[in-house]
């Protein structure tokens, strides 16, 4: 994907949705199947795309009023909505990747030829690249769904206007990452540096409440925690974790996400740059110095 930085964003995205929608293809005619987590505050919905994404739908419960994250099959997400009977008027994207913002021009345009739905309103960092932009949103910029409180987190790095969607209830609490934090990893520097990404998941991620669901972009456990058992061979907590990935249904989707803020902080070698650990094996006291090695060696993992 780094080679289509280069093209014009047009022929790349082009590019980016054929390669998605081949390598999805056999998984398209698999039963794609959500699974709702239901809060006292908010209702996620996780529903699975393409090869291996991940689209949510956040309900407020007390309202019905509803937002998605990085809906590319918006077909699929219509029909979620219908099935919970709540009213959708928001949509969060996260990067303007195709495989997150693809479907973004679809919706919007089921929605402005079916008035009775009012208007969607699309979020996201300030990119041309991000189709039906209505509401830039940066830094700690703030919005409602219903009575759920959204903070924007921008995590540039994966791409230069990546935004995190932080949302609260009274009770609750919820953090959208997209292809910036995965679960046990995070995603590649495409349009940023380690000291972006070292900002992103220690300064900004690592920040949020320990109790903080995190709902990532792609299911990527399995692999991240076979990386992350080679880093740190010692870690009890990243073998358990990898035991029950190993386990899990990985290929329906069903296991794992979301985790949490503070297990990412045990089991995410990217999260523990600043462990003393990970500068004994790196022969550096410097954590953005740590954060670059380990995404080189990721990325030939």
């Amino acid at each position: 994907m780094s080679l289509l930085s280069y093209l014009p964003h047009r022929i790349s995205q082009r590019l980016t949705a054929l390669y998605f929608t081949v390598s999805s293809f056999s998984l398209q005619r698999r039963p794609q199947t959500t699974q709702t987590n239901t809060m006292v505050g908010m209702t996620v919905t996780k529903i699975p795309a393409l090869k291996d994404n991940f689209m949510y739908l956040i309900v407020c419960n007390k309202t019905r009023e509803a937002a998605v994250v990085d809906p590319v099959a918006p077909d699929r997400v219509l029909e979620v909505v219908q099935e919970q009977n709540c009213k959708l008027n928001k949509l969060l994207t996260t990067h303007h990747h195709w495989d997150h913002a693809g479907g973004n021009e679809a919706l919007y345009e089921r929605f402005r030829q079916t008035p009775d739905w009012g208007e969607l309103r699309v979020y996201g960092g300030q990119d041309d690249r991000i189709a039906r932009l209505t509401h830039p949103v940066k830094q700690d910029d703030t919005f409602d769904i219903g009575s759920l409180r959204v903070r924007c987190l921008s995590t540039p790095c994966h791409t230069t206007s990546h935004i995190c969607y932080y949302v609260e209830s009274e009770t609750e609490r919820a953090v959208f990452t997209g292809d910036t934090l995965f679960l046990a990893g995070c995603g590649r520097f495409f349009e940023g540096t380690p000291d972006q990404m070292y900002e992103a998941l220690i300064e900004k991620l690592s920040k949020l409440p320990d109790d903080t669901q995190v709902y990532c972009g792609h299911e990527y456990a399995l692999q991240n925690l076979r990386f992350g058992h080679t880093i740190e061979p010692n870690n009890e907590d990243i073998r358990v974790m990898l035991e029950r990935a190993q386990a899990a249904d990985v290929e329906g989707r069903r296991a794992l996400v979301p985790s949490t803020i503070e297990l990412e902080k045990r089991i995410n070698v990217f999260m523990r740059v600043q462990h003393p650990d990970m500068k004994a094996k790196f022969d550096t006291s410097n954590p953005v110095e740590i954060m670059g090695l380990l995404r080189a060696a990721k990325d030939k993992f």
